[in-house]
């Protein structure tokens, strides 16, 4: 086998690592790194599950070569949070009940994760199409679109400015 060494940025964090040819992205987070929330589902991009994010786009990590990712920013579910504050999308997974079971869920957060950064106001329609490569067996999808929902509204209030009374805001 022919092995190579490799750095990915992970969460913000390096690291330099040798891994086969033949080893799998979602592998080398998982076995090689600690990253256990990026799950191993299928292993041919249909279930989403080991959906991370490659260098700012949310991609299928077990059909992508860690090789492959040599150099790239790479962020898993476990980044999403900041300083122990969950994400906007963990929020709404969890206010909303966007999961069940749990397994597509790291997957389903970081593709429409991904959705709000594109789109930080998505309708219904874009909601579904944006996750529609993460398959969930346990939850119906109604509770994950609604979860997304609520990313979008909390992001949304943390972006807008509070009027204040000079510009109109304020009590008359």
């Amino acid at each position: 086998m022919t092995e190579h060494d490799i750095e990915l940025s992970v969460n913000g964090t390096t690291h330099e690592l040798t891994v086969e040819s033949r080893t799998l992205l979602v592998h080398a987070l998982r076995d090689e790194l600690g990253y256990t929330g990026t799950n191993v589902g299928c292993e041919s991009s249909t279930c989403g599950a080991c959906t991370v994010h490659l260098d700012g786009d949310a991609v299928k990590s077990c059909t992508l070569l860690a090789v492959q990712a040599d150099g790239a920013e790479i962020g898993t579910v476990e980044g999403l949070a900041e300083d122990g504050t969950y994400a906007p999308i963990q929020e709404g997974f969890q206010k909303e009940h966007g999961l069940q079971c749990g397994y597509c869920t790291p997957g389903m957060m970081l593709a429409a994760d991904d959705l709000l950064e594109r789109n930080p106001d998505p309708d219904e329609g874009e909601i579904r199409e944006a996750i529609e490569g993460n398959l969930c067996r346990c939850t119906g999808y109604q509770n994950i679109v609604n979860a997304v929902e609520f990313a979008a509204d909390e992001m949304g209030e943390a972006s807008s400015p509070e009027m204040t009374a000079a510009d109109g805001g304020g009590d008359d």
